[in-house]
């Protein structure tokens, strides 16, 4: 018999026909009222999510048999994988296919927002350009970048700003071994030393708010954020408040603290470039975090060793 496998959030058809060919599906939300999932409970033996999803402890409780968690995302930092590990759940995700497709989006960004790119965009639609030249933009070549989580995806993007000949800093918990680039354990001093401050830091406790009103006063009035990490390690408020003031110049942002829905506030900002968590959404990559979803699922229930497990 094929195995129960319960999908919690929407993931590209890509994997729903690998789930559909190989599992036997059902389908919930993630906040499933206690008692909801009675008739398929004892059987679900694995639980497909995506990197937005929430799954509670109050989750797993309703499924006894469950055996495994497998993350359609990098991200997991909304899963209880403490809650999961204390079950004996695995848990994993889908590193590494991503890392290029969130950098490019990261330096897209940067550019887009320097160059003021929608700007001269809504400038040239309009018909201003024969009423006066489009105002001046900003620099994007040799200038100073300070990144907020040098991981995998901060890594590939300091590559791609390396190409521009951007001098680099990274702040994190931990010094890189064998980077190029000058360690700064203070935010708030890398913040205030730099033009660009990009946000590649992972989510949960630990980062919830790590970019707050003392970060963005220290970025001050010519200074741009961009964020492609997580949405809850900024203090969406705060950078609100710095935005509508001039604290900082402006913001590209692909990740929110509340998704899908993002503020009025910030959506009415014209100092801001805003895409839907798209970072990742190109065909191949959706592609090959499809198909690495599927393969730690069909290692699980072969008893192999997982392609990708996290753990806490």
């Amino acid at each position: 018999m094929k195995p129960h496998v319960l999908k919690v959030a929407h993931v590209p058809h890509f994997l729903d026909e690998h789930l559909n060919q190989h599992f036997q599906v059902h389908t919930a939300t993630q906040d499933a009222e206690p008692g909801s999932l009675s008739a398929i409970a004892p059987d679900i033996r694995a639980l497909v999510a995506n990197g937005e999803s929430t799954i509670r402890a109050t989750l797993l409780d309703q499924l006894p048999a469950l055996e495994l968690i497998a993350v359609f995302g990098v991200g997991y930092d909304g899963v209880d994988v403490a809650a999961a590990q204390a079950r004996g759940i695995a848990v994993t995700n889908t590193p590494d296919v991503l890392t290029d497709d969130v950098a490019d989006m990261g330096m897209a960004l940067l550019l887009t927002l320097a160059r003021r790119i929608v700007e001269a965009d809504a400038f040239v639609r309009a018909e201003q350009w024969p009423k006066g030249p489009f105002p001046w933009s900003r620099s994007v070549s040799r200038q100073k970048l300070g990144i907020v989580g040098l991981g995998r995806i901060g890594s590939a993007f300091a590559q791609r700003a390396a190409a521009f000949g951007m001098d680099i800093a990274y702040t994190g918990r931990t010094v890189k071994s064998g980077v190029p680039y000058r360690y700064q354990p203070s935010l708030a001093a890398l913040a205030e030393e730099v033009d660009f401050l990009a946000v590649c830091a992972h989510g949960g406790e630990s980062t919830r708010g790590l970019i707050d009103a003392k970060v963005l006063d220290a970025l001050g009035p010519q200074g741009l954020l961009i964020n492609i990490g997580r949405g809850s390690v900024v203090d969406e408020a705060a950078l609100i408040q710095a935005l509508q003031h001039g604290t900082i110049a402006g913001a590209g942002l692909d990740v929110f603290a509340h998704e899908p829905n993002v503020p009025a506030a910030l959506r009415a900002l014209p100092n801001v470039v805003l895409t839907p968590h798209a970072a990742s959404a190109t065909t191949q990559t959706r592609q090959a975090m499809s198909d690495l979803v599927y393969e730690n699922l069909a290692a699980h229930f072969a008893g192999r060793r997982l392609v990708t497990p996290v753990s806490n």
